[in-house]
Order: structure tokens, then C-alpha cells, then sequence
């Protein structure tokens, strides 16, 4: 058996190298990979353990392989997996973040993120109406997904989305498709394990205000707290994301301009990985004035804070799935959660897209983009490639 563990993660380290195009992406390499080539779960567990995903918060391709991991050997090999996935991609996006500080912005990087911006908003537009495509089913759900996105840019800040998920998962609930839910046998879940959660999320809080703000370690404290807070709250993975460290890092806080937000995103989709990754890039820039040093534990300090919850919350709630699963209520919460996530996805479009569609070649670059994503006969990454290309060549 400890060889298969052995055997297993070898398969995860190759994983994290080669899986490019996100969440929806991923999951249909670890069909292949993990269930068709190696067998460790079956078709229906890992389609469990990926709705098992997206009802928490946090990254849904890392607790879909955490799940797995914990499947075959218990929390020692799901904590190893975790750490084995989430790194290459991780450390990748902080080299790219030292690089972008210590070269700046030349004609050339200039001329790659101009051909990147558009394309990264053009990911964005296919994730967007993939998800209405795949997720809206019934007037309640558009309803939920409309009123997701006008909240969404009408309150730009990092305290709707939450407010929106609750509404999300209640009106789900009680107004979904089919009769009203009301359940009365107890959640096979105690509560009293959330209490960790928000007790360290207060206690990096405090500490951050108590720390003078002059000190070097102050601000990765924060960041630290800032990311974990919003671990514990971004529903839908990286769709949801985007908009979300937008909002808080660009508009609010001004710890990255708006260019050098887009070129990040633009990177992360041309590298293989969980899209989480990219808050090492937020977090690194964020600390551009501590030097390499300060860097990297900007980057530290967002990659642990945004990915922590989504472990702890897979790790805590699998061992009860199997009674979770088939109670209605959490099937219609499903349901709320993907419908809000369209309402986010298609507010990221928005915002970014006044950000960067200034001229009539970006507007070609996006359209170009999206049907390429809609054709489906060339892979994401060769998108980013030519873009690099061309921006290098101007």
C-alpha cells in the first residue's frame, strides 16, 4: 500500500506540470489519469468528490484532489498532495512577479501585455458563458445569477460576495426547482469544528492591527488575513476569484495597478496548476518594496492564506459526504452556489473589460479568443504562447 501512496504522488507532481485550462480542465485529466490509467478512485466518486468541491469554499480542483488523496491514504497523503500540487505553479508566478519587478515594464513587456490583456479577458468571456450554458436550468436560477452580477459591480467590495452566496444558497433552497425543502433530521456535521476557521481569522486580524504598520512583517500579516478571509469565502474557484482579488487588491487597497493585475491573470493561464496560484503573483507584488525577500513572503503569505481554508474544509467534511450527499437541501444549495458563480464570472467580464477594451484590436484579440476557446481544436496554452510571441516580435 505505501508503495501505491508513493506511486500516487509521483502521479500528482507530473499532474501539476501538465495541467493547463483550469478547474473544468483538470477534472477531465483526472478522469483520465486517476480513474481510466490508474484506477485509484471510480468515475462516480471522483464526480462526488468534484460536487463535494464546489459546495465549499476554496479552490475545487485542489480539494478534488485532496479528496482523492485522503480516499487512498488517509490526511498524511492528502496534506502531501496538497503541497505537491499547489507549488510548482505557485513558485512559477512569484519568479514571474521578481522578474516583472526587476526588469519593468520595457517596450517588449509592454508589447506582451497589451497582446495578454485582451486574451486573459477573453478566457474570462468563455468561462462566463460556459457556465450559463452548463448551469442555468430554470427562471430561478437566472434570476439568481442576474441579481449576483448587478451586486456585483453595483457594490464592488469583498464583503458582497458573501452576502450573495448566502442569498444564493437560502433562496436556492426554499425556491428552487421542485417542492419547498424542509428537512428536520440533524446535518451529520458539528459546527463547533468551524470555530478554528474564524478564531484564526480574527487572531491575524488583531495581530495585523497591533503590529506597527512600519514594520516589515506587518503587512505580510495582513495579507495573510486578507487572502485566508477571502479563502473562507470565494465559492466557484477561480471564475470567482478574479473578480474578487480584483476588487480588494486593485481598486481598494492599490497594491497593484490595474496593468499589472491583467498581466498576472494572463500569465496564470499559460502555466499549469491550480488558477489559485495566482494570488502568489497579488501577494509578491504587494511586497515589491521588501525586494526579493519581501516578495517571496508576500507570496507565501497569499498562497497559504487563500488555500488553508479550502484544505482544512475538504479535510473536516469528507469523512461525512456520504450522509451529506443525499440530503436535497445540500443538493439545491449546489444548485444556488452555481448560479451565483455565473452572476460572478459575468461580472468579472464587465469590470475587466472596462479596464483594458480601449481600442478596436483588443476587441478583435477578445472576440479571436473566445471562438478559439468555442472551437476547441486549439489548447488554451497555445493561446498564450502566441500572444507571448507576438508581444515579443513587436
Amino acid at each position: 500500500m505505501e508503495n501505491k501512496k508513493l506511486k500516487f504522488l509521483v502521479d500528482v507532481l507530473k499532474f501539476s506540470f501538465t495541467a493547463f485550462g483550469g478547474p473544468q480542465a483538470h477534472i477531465a485529466m483526472m478522469l483520465k489519469e486517476f480513474v481510466e490509467k490508474k484506477k485509484y478512485v471510480t468515475e462516480s466518486e471522483l464526480i462526488q468528490y468534484n460536487a463535494l468541491s464546489q459546495m465549499l469554499p476554496g479552490p475545487s480542483s485542489t480539494q478534488t484532489l485532496v479528496a482523492i488523496a485522503y480516499k487512498l491514504g488517509g490526511i498524511r497523503l492528502a496534506i502531501s498532495a496538497f503541497f505537491i500540487w499547489i507549488l510548482p505553479s505557485s513558485i512559477l508566478m512569484l519568479i514571474f512577479s521578481i522578474a516583472f519587478v526587476q526588469m519593468g515594464v520595457g517596450r517588449r513587456t509592454a508589447n506582451v501585455i497589451y497582446m495578454l490583456k485582451p486574451i486573459a479577458i477573453g478566457f474570462v468571456a468563455y468561462s462566463a458563458f460556459a457556465l450559463i450554458k452548463k448551469v442555468l436550468n430554470s427562471r430561478f436560477s437566472y434570476f439568481l445569477a442576474v441579481v449576483s452580477l448587478s451586486i456585483t459591480i453595483l457594490f464592488q467590495n469583498a464583503y458582497a460576495f458573501p452576502a450573495v452566496i448566502i442569498l444564493g444558497i437560502v433562496g436556492s433552497i426554499f425556491f428552487g426547482k421542485g417542492e419547498i425543502v424542509y428537512e428536520k433530521n440533524p446535518v451529520p456535521f458539528s459546527w463547533k469544528k468551524l470555530i478554528p476557521f474564524f478564531g484564526t481569522l480574527i487572531f491575524f486580524a488583531l495581530l495585523g492591527a497591533l503590529i506597527n504598520k512600519s514594520s516589515f512583517f506587518s503587512l505580510p500579516v495582513r495579507l495573510f488575513e486578507n487572502f485566508y478571509r477571502n479563502g473562507i469565502m470565494i465559492f466557484g474557484g477561480g471564475q470567482v476569484l478574479v473578480p474578487l482579488m480584483y476588487t480588494e487588491f486593485v481598486e481598494m487597497k492599490q497594491y497593484l495597478t490595474s496593468q499589472e493585475f491583467l498581466a498576472g491573470f494572463a500569465l496564470q493561464q499559460a502555466i499549469p496548476g491550480p488558477l489559485f496560484s495566482f494570488t502568489s503573483f497579488i501577494g509578491s507584488m504587494s511586497m515589491r518594496e521588501g525586494g526579493i525577500i519581501g516578495q517571496t513572503l508576500g507570496s507565501f503569505a497569499a498562497v497559504m492564506g487563500i488555500n488553508i481554508p479550502g484544505l482544512l474544509f475538504i479535510l473536516m467534511i469528507f469523512p461525512a459526504w456520504e450522509k451529506l450527499k443525499v440530503r436535497k437541501s445540500v443538493q439545491r444549495a449546489l444548485d444556488g452556489i452555481n448560479s451565483v458563480s455565473v452572476g460572478f464570472a459575468c461580472a468579472a467580464l464587465y469590470i475587466m473589460s472596462t479596464q483594458v477594451i480601449d481600442q478596436w484590436v483588443s476587441i478583435v484579440i477578445v472576440i479571436a479568443t473566445f471562438l478559439l476557446l468555442l472551437w476547441d481544436r486549439i489548447p488554451s496554452t497555445y493561446l498564450i504562447l502566441v500572444g507571448l510571441l507576438v508581444g515579443l516580435l513587436l
